[in-house]
């Protein structure tokens, strides 16, 4: 279905450029994408994808406190009707997580993900599922400080893993750079040289998110803040060299 804009891949994604819907244009969607698809049987593939689109939708719309049940029905829904299959399972858990981590609630969203991406990993580490879960744990990773794992799983896991599954290009991929940058800019004992690689890691970042997605959207804004954080750290930590 991709391509032709028909099913449920429409409602999170433009089938002409491929980019994300974000913002308010996402939040409309994933709420005229549930009321499409809910039907009195809530066994249906479209009705248990549409309430994923929705929680979805939410959590990127900042909401994430409405996100969090929405998911937590999804995941019931799946465990009962879907517990043989283990991909809807860890992606339905995988939205919990990173609900929880939205929530401000990172110790139980570090149980869930460091689950979720060794059940990922098992199946190999260059696959788009095991690399995508890799990411979230990186973020609650980098959220409680915890540097040095952080740092050692995206620069020698994860992103080659991207560079060469997804390609240079991809948001994941630049993602994942942001992460490597933030930890190494983000961490008390980073050496100068570590304040010099976030800050060449984001200048060429931010040149692909202007390329790809143009200056106003959110992912380039993230980016050039990563930037001028590591510039500023840099400056305030060795002013004179």
């Amino acid at each position: 279905e991709w391509g032709t804009g028909m099913g449920i891949l429409k409602w999170g994604k433009c089938f002409d450029c491929g980019q994300r819907f974000h913002g308010a244009v996402a939040l409309a969607l994933g709420w005229a994408c549930w009321r499409t698809y809910v039907s009195p049987s809530e066994t249906g593939e479209s009705r248990c994808n549409a309430m994923m689109v929705l929680g979805n939708a939410l959590r990127l719309g900042e909401r994430a406190s409405e996100a969090l049940p929405v998911f937590e029905a999804h995941l019931a829904l799946v465990r009962r009707h879907y517990s043989g299959e283990e991909e809807p399972l860890l992606g339905a858990q995988g939205n919990v997580a990173s609900c929880l981590d939205d929530l401000g609630r990172e110790a139980e969203a570090l149980v869930l993900q460091r689950e979720i991406y060794a059940r990922w990993a098992a199946r190999g580490i260059s696959q788009k599922h095991t690399i995508l879960s890799g990411y979230n744990l990186a973020v609650t990773l980098l959220k409680v400080g915890f540097w040095d794992e952080c740092k050692t799983s995206v620069r020698d896991q994860l992103l080659p893993a991207a560079r060469q599954t997804l390609g240079s290009d991809d948001d994941v991929t630049l993602a994942l750079s942001r992460i490597l940058a933030d930890a190494l800019a983000g961490d008390p004992e980073s050496t100068r040289d570590d304040l010099l690689e976030a800050e060449t890691i984001m200048q060429d970042t931010t040149q692909r998110r202007r390329r790809i997605f143009g200056r106003a959207h959110p992912h380039t804004l993230r980016a050039e803040t990563s930037l001028s954080l590591a510039r500023a750290k840099l400056a305030w930590a060795y002013p004179s060299v």
